[in-house]
C-alpha cells in the first residue's frame, strides 16, 4: 500500500506530531511515503527528529522527508493534511489587540468576528497558493485535509477557487459528544448523535438511546452537573433558547453571536475563568504564546522523554487518520466532517461549506442528505454564512470594500461598532498584516493614507479588555505539563 501523506505546517509540533502518531498506529499505512513541510526550518527539524526517534523505536522503517520546498514535499501525495496558522503569533495578535481598541473582545479571534475575518484573508491567500502547487505537482486527484481556521472559509474557497478537493477537519464536535454522554450518564457508545450545521456553529439535532430521543434530557442533565453549568453558561443558554446544544466551547460560541460580549461590564457573567476556552479575552492567544515559549525552553527535556509507542495506545480522536484509513482499506468510517453543502442542509445555501455526518470507506467519501436544520439554528448559521461568503469572495479578489462588509455584518462587530469604526478598524488591520495580504496590495496603499487623516475616530488604546488573565512564565507551564503527565 504505497502512497504518499504530505504535511504542510509540520513545524507546529504538539499538532503535527498527534496527526502523525494518528497514522503511524494504522499498521496498513506503515508503508506510506511521509514528508513534511513548514516555513520554519527550525521548528521543521524539531518536529521531524522527534517523528523519526518514535518511528525508529517502533522499528518502523519509514524515513521522513523534511523540506521547506513545499512543491517537493506534496510532489506525488495522495493527501495533504494542512495545519498551518499563517501570520504565526505576530499575526494573531493583530487579531486580537486592534478589535479590543474597537471594544471587540474576543476569547479566541480565529473563525468568525473581526480577527477570524482577517485570519482567513491571510490563509485564504495562502491556501491558494497551496492548491496551485497540488495540481501541479500532487498525484491526480488528491485530496486535502484542512485543519486550518477559519475552517470553513478556507475548505469554501479551496474548494470553489483552488480546485483542490478538500475536507475540513475539526475536533469541537467530538468534544460535545463527551459531554452529552456524560451529563445524561449514558457511556458514549450507547449514543447515537447527529450534529449538524456549519463549523464551530454545528447543533446536536439528534440524540439517542437505543432508539429512545434524548434530546429533551440534555437541558437538565447540564443545568444539574455542577461543572458545566458554571463553565457553559453560553451554551446553556443556547441551547434553553434555540432548543439545541452547541458543538463549540463556550469561549468560542460567545463570540460568534451578538449578544454575549458586546457589553464589558457583562461579559464575566457569561463566562468563566477556571480555563481559557471558558471564554477569558484574548485566551487562546495568551496559551499558544505560552506552550511556544514552554516549548523553546524545554524542547531538550521533550527530546530526552521516552518516544511513544505507535502500537494503537497512543491513537487519538481526530478524523485524519482514521479518513485515510478508510479510503485506502475500506475499513468503514463514519465522522463529522466540513463539505461543500451542495443541497444537504436544505435550509441554507447551497454554496456554502456545512459540518455534517458522513461515512468513509474504499468507495470514497459519502454525505447523506441531513434536511431542514431547525428554523432558529438554520437562522443563526445563515448570518455567519453571509459573513464567510463576503471574507471568502474579499481573499480571493483582495476586494476590500467586501472585507469591510463581511466585518459590519459579523453578529458581534457589529453590536459593538458603528460603520465609521469599523471601517478604520480594518484599515489599521490591514497596514498591520501586510506582510501576509498581497492581494491588498492597493488597499494596503489607501490604508495608510487614510489613518493619516487627522479626523481619526478616537480608540480605546492599551484597553486589555473584560477578562484577562496574566500570562504564564515557562516553569509554571512546565509545571502544569509534569502534573497532568502530558507528553508531546
Amino acid at each position: 500500500m504505497s502512497f504518499k501523506i504530505a504535511f504542510i505546517g509540520a513545524g507546529s509540533l504538539v499538532f503535527a506530531r498527534t496527526l502523525f502518531t494518528d497514522i503511524m498506529s494504522v499498521p496498513a499505512l506503515r508503508e506510506a511515503e511521509i514528508s513534511f513541510t513548514d516555513i520554519n526550518e527550525d521548528n521543521l527539524e524539531k518536529t521531524r527528529r522527534l517523528c523519526q526517534r518514535d518511528l525508529d523505536y517502533n522499528h518502523i522503517p519509514i524515513t521522513i522527508q523534511a523540506t521547506t520546498d513545499r512543491r517537493e514535499a506534496f510532489r506525488d501525495a495522495r493527501y495533504i493534511i494542512n495545519c498551518v496558522r499563517i501570520g504565526g503569533l505576530e499575526g494573531f495578535e493583530t487579531d486580537i489587540e486592534i478589535p479590543l481598541k474597537y471594544g471587540i473582545d474576543q476569547c479566541v479571534g480565529d473563525t468568525l468576528c473581526t480577527g477570524g475575518i482577517m485570519y482567513g484573508q491571510r490563509v485564504i491567500a495562502a491556501m491558494l497558493d497551496f492548491c496551485r502547487d497540488i495540481r501541479e505537482v500532487a498525484e491526480p486527484g488528491a485530496t486535502m485535509l484542512n485543519y486550518s481556521n477559519p475552517n470553513a472559509m478556507a475548505t469554501w474557497a479551496c474548494n470553489k477557487y483552488g480546485k483542490v478537493h478538500t475536507i475540513g477537519l475539526c475536533h469541537g464536535e467530538i468534544h460535545g459528544e463527551m459531554q452529552i454522554a456524560e451529563v445524561l450518564g449514558i457511556p458514549r457508545e450507547e449514543l447515537d448523535i447527529v450534529c449538524a450545521g456549519i463549523n464551530h456553529q454545528t447543533w446536536y439535532i439528534s440524540v439517542k438511546h437505543h432508539g429512545k430521543d434524548m434530546l429533551d434530557q440534555i437541558l437538565p442533565g447540564f443545568l444539574n452537573h455542577e461543572v458545566y453549568r458554571e463553565q457553559e453558561k453560553v451554551r446553556i443558554d443556547m441551547l434553553k433558547r434555540f432548543g439545541y446544544y452547541s458543538t463549540e466551547s463556550n469561549g468560542h460560541l460567545s463570540e460568534y453571536v451578538a449578544w454575549y460580549r458586546k457589553r464589558p461590564d457583562e461579559i464575566k457573567d457569561w463566562i468563566d475563568l477556571s480555563s481559557w476556552i471558558h471564554g477569558e479575552t484574548g485566551g487562546y492567544l495568551r496559551v499558544t504564546r505560552e506552550e511556544r515559549n514552554w516549548f523553546e525552553t524545554d524542547y531538550p527535556q521533550i527530546l530526552a522523554e521516552e518516544p511513544r509507542k505507535l502500537d494503537g495506545s497512543a491513537r487519538g480522536k481526530e478524523h485524519a487518520s482514521y479518513i485515510i484509513e478508510a479510503l485506502e482499506t475500506g475499513k468503514m468510517y463514519r465522522g463529522h466532517f466540513n463539505v461543500m453543502n451542495e443541497g444537504c442542509i436544505t435550509n441554507l445555501p447551497a454554496e456554502c461549506v456545512v459540518e455534517v455526518p458522513c461515512y468513509v470507506d474504499g468507495n470514497g467519501i459519502g454525505v447523506p442528505q441531513v434536511g431542514d436544520l431547525p428554523l432558529g439554528c438554520a437562522a443563526v448559521c445563515s448570518q455567519s454564512i453571509w459573513v464567510q461568503k463576503l471574507a471568502v469572495e474579499a481573499a480571493v479578489h483582495g476586494n476590500v470594500q467586501l472585507l469591510k462588509q463581511a466585518a459590519l455584518m459579523d453578529p458581534l462587530t457589529g453590536a459593538v461598532c458603528n460603520p465609521p469604526e469599523v471601517w478604520q478598524m480594518i484599515d489599521e488591520m490591514l497596514v498591520a498584516q501586510e506582510e501576509w495580504l498581497p492581494q491588498y496590495k492597493d488597499a494596503i496603499h489607501q490604508a495608510k493614507q487614510n489613518l493619516k487623516s487627522a479626523s481619526l475616530l478616537p480608540t480605546q488604546d492599551g484597553y486589555q479588555g473584560a477578562a484577562r488573565m496574566p500570562e504564564k512564565t515557562v516553569e509554571e507551564v512546565a509545571a502544569e505539563h509534569e502534573k497532568r503527565k502530558i507528553t508531546v
